[in-house]
């Protein structure tokens, strides 16, 4: 559903915008008015996102990313405060995981993961907030994982990262309370994007019979995040700060 006016003028940063819940959040915050900029490590494929932006109506830009590299990251918000004059939103989704018995783990792929996963999250969280802080207002979105919640026996990097960026998000949102900073963390259970899709792991939305799986009871789409993060970078959440809020249903798989 569209939600034209609820962000207009506002400007946000979605890095792993390029595919998946990244962006559904971007093109989801376009439709609601926002200048979207757009952030990932491919150009060509933020490139597509931001044209996709444009063609909603509202500007974008597409800069090319690594996260884990804090001089790309400062380059992003800089680039964002130089196009557009502000920051309003600072969408923290970039990650990934992969699955690998705990003990084939070499310290080259911890390495690799925490820093995607979470010091990734903390560089955007502090380049955004220093804009932020001047502005006296900002909203920050960080992306985590119901992995990071419960546990995830085959990819403890990346559980472990997750469960990092819950308590990097309540800590931030204390210490950036008296500057009108509302930090927040979404915990998607798994999330039927293309590559999930791919894998052969999700449930079917039909039983075998022909009838319709409850909602409740499916996974959740990338829409269903991009839903969730508007509502949080909306009047309506200016008082919800520090809060985790986890998006699964009732899906078994997740359990």
């Amino acid at each position: 559903m569209k939600q034209m006016g609820v962000l207009d003028g506002k400007v946000a940063v979605i890095t792993g915008g390029s595919r998946g819940i990244g962006r559904s959040i971007a093109l989801t915050y376009a439709e609601a008015g926002a200048n979207v900029v757009v952030a990932s490590r491919t150009q060509k494929y933020i490139d597509r996102v931001a044209e996709k932006v444009k063609a909603i109506g509202p500007d974008s830009l597409a800069v090319a990313t690594d996260v884990c590299i804090p001089e790309q990251v400062d380059n992003l918000v800089k680039q964002t405060v130089d196009h557009f004059g502000r920051l309003d939103i600072m969408v923290n989704n970039a990650g990934r995981g992969i699955p690998t018995p705990p003990q084939e783990i070499s310290i080259k792929e911890w390495n690799e993961i925490i820093a995607l996963n979470l010091t990734g999250v903390f560089l955007g969280c502090i380049a955004a907030g220093k804009v932020m802080i001047k502005q006296k207002q900002g909203k920050i979105i960080n992306i985590s994982s119901v992995a990071g919640v419960k546990y995830s026996p085959d990819m403890i990097h990346y559980s472990v990262a997750k469960a990092g960026v819950i308590t990097l998000t309540k800590n931030l949102a204390a210490s950036w309370a008296q500057h009108n900073i509302n930090v927040n963390c979404i915990a998607p259970g798994l999330t039927a994007t293309k590559g999930v899709i791919k894998w052969g792991v999700l449930s079917p939305d039909m039983y075998e019979e022909g009838t319709t799986v409850p909602r409740l009871l499916r996974p959740p789409a990338p829409k269903n995040i991009a839903d969730l993060a508007l509502f949080l970078v909306s009047p309506a959440s200016d008082l919800i700060t520090g809060e985790l809020l986890i998006i699964r249903g009732h899906y078994p798989r997740d359990r």
